[in-house]
Order: structure tokens, then sequence, then C-alpha cells
């Protein structure tokens, strides 16, 4: 018990961390059916961060920006998100599903798109 007490924080932490890679990898493996289903794939990095290296298909709507470009995205569509880790996009995936979105999947990072 005081093993628990003691490191509770850093096991939490690494729950955390098992569960962005895991949903990653979900999201992965569904990623051919969303995308046979018309999915959206959106880049939620800066636009320098994008310019340096992208998944073909994505477009960029920067974090800081979504929330005034809501009407670029189709709300019939799946939407499948990325950044630099999963934690940007798992920010905009909370806005989006806050804004009525349903079908909305964080794949964690743009190299995800292309594995």
């Amino acid at each position: 018990m005081k093993f628990i007490q003691d490191y509770w924080p850093m096991m939490a932490l690494a729950l955390w961390f098992g569960y962005k890679w895991w949903n990653a990898r979900r999201v992965m493996a569904m990623l051919p059916h969303l995308k046979s289903e018309g999915a959206i794939l959106v880049d939620v990095r800066s636009e320098a961060e994008f310019a340096a290296g992208n998944a073909p298909g994505t477009c960029n709507i920067p974090l800081n920006v979504l929330s005034q470009r809501l009407g670029d995205i189709p709300t019939s569509a799946p939407v499948v998100l990325a950044c630099a880790s999963g934690t940007r996009s798992g920010m905009a995936k909370l806005l989006l599903k806050k804004n009525g979105y349903k079908q909305v999947y964080n794949i964690g990072t743009w190299r995800n798109f292309m594995a």
C-alpha cells in the first residue's frame, strides 16, 4: 500500500500514456474503414509544423483557429485528428464533440496517418 501512496502520480502518468498509445493504435486500425466513409483527416499543428512535414490527404487547421473554422469541417463525415503527440488533437476532439460532431477520433501523432 505504501508503494501506491508514494508512486501514484507516476502510475497515473504511465496509465495515461498507455491509454494514448492504445487509443492511437485503435484509430489506426479503423482508418481504412473511416476513409471509406469519407473521413476528413485534420492535422491541428501550426502552419509551420505542417509545412515541415505532413501526411498525404490531410488538411491543416491549427488548434488555435479551429473554433473559427468549424464550418470547414462537415458534421456528417467522420473526423480524424492528429498533431505532434496527440495532446492538441485530444483538445481538438473535445472542441468538436462540444460543437455537435458525433464521429471524432484522435489518431495521435500525424505520422500515424502513414502507418
